[in-house]
């Protein structure tokens, strides 16, 4: 949010924020001055799943890249370049690491998307001046964007990664396919026990039958919906406060992602600058916990936040 509201002021940009399962919504967001649409496949911190084929034929339709940030899902379970995405990106400090380890990220580039059909992309469609006016799309076609990324992005703004959070970041990707199926199958089973816990109000888990993303879940993510979801609790904000308080083997940090469980109240931390209403648009109102479930015994897991849940009635 402060990145896409804030953040890209510096460099002359701006960002509509619109609700991505109103497809009129973003439809209309699109204006001849727009570049591109960004999205997250499962989107943090409420778990949904993005519709990404209905998105991909609105971007292609206005001709702009769609950029999708793919961190939640990871490239096990969803692989937006099949559905339309232009551009992927990743945290690198969530899942493809799995330990919280390192400060990175990834760009990854379909290679499909023609940046010389219009006027919108010089930077790739026209003379370089750094390169003795080198056209990057003509010179590299699909890789254009990747070769510009390195030679002007990482030349003049400087995101170059450290070699040991690469390293790191090879090694977690080895067992990156483990992990997520574990992620998935304890989320499964511990959204399913939450939801029935008298003490919650709801769960967010597109895993769950009840959750109106579950359709979505087998086309867009079809081997699971991943371990990111929120509860909200019927008892508000001092029970969020308290649940989390209360909790042994979850950690208390603003991360997702690890093989450790993980929570945190977002409207009291993360999100405590911006306005209950914003709280509530970006599904992390004053009665809602963010849960990333670890690969732990999923026994283990049941038994600390029942014991959390009846600490915080």
């Amino acid at each position: 949010i402060t990145q896409f509201s804030q953040t890209i002021k510096r460099f002359g940009w701006s960002a509509t924020f619109v609700d991505f399962d109103d497809l009129d919504a973003v439809k209309a967001a699109i204006n001849d001055d727009t570049r591109a649409v960004f999205c997250e496949s499962i989107a943090n911190p409420g778990g949904y799943i993005t519709d990404l084929d209905a998105i991909s034929a609105i971007s292609d339709a206005a001709g702009i890249p769609l950029i999708v940030d793919n961190t939640s899902a990871t490239p096990y379970l969803c692989r937006p370049i099949e559905h339309g995405a232009t551009l992927v990106v990743h945290s690198m400090t969530k899942y493809l690491t799995g330990n919280g380890t390192v400060t990175g990220g990834v760009v990854v580039d379909s290679g499909k998307f023609d940046w010389s059909a219009n006027d919108k992309f010089p930077s790739l469609s026209e003379p370089e001046p750094a390169y003795h006016g080198l056209k990057f799309h003509e010179t590299f076609g699909p890789l254009a964007f990747t070769f510009h990324g390195i030679a002007i992005g990482l030349r003049d703004l400087g995101m170059t990664l450290n070699p040991q959070a690469a390293h790191y970041t090879l090694m977690g990707i080895e067992t990156l396919s483990l992990r997520m199926q574990k992620h998935v199958e304890n989320a499964m089973e511990v959204a399913g026990w939450l939801e029935t816990h008298d003490a919650v109000e709801a769960v967010t888990y597109a895993g769950l039958p009840s959750s109106p993303y579950n359709d979505r879940v087998e086309r867009i993510c079809p081997k699971g919906a991943g371990g990111l979801f929120t509860v909200r609790l019927k008892g508000g904000y001092d029970a969020c406060v308290k649940f989390v308080d209360s909790l042994e083997i979850f950690s208390h940090v603003a991360n997702l992602g690890d093989t450790r469980s993980l929570v945190i109240h977002s409207a009291s931390t993360t999100h405590r600058q911006l306005t209950p209403e914003q709280q509530e648009a970006a599904g992390a109102g004053p009665s809602v916990v963010r849960i990333s479930i670890g690969i732990e015994d999923p026994a283990d897991l049941i038994a600390d936040l029942n014991s959390a849940l009846n600490a915080a009635k």
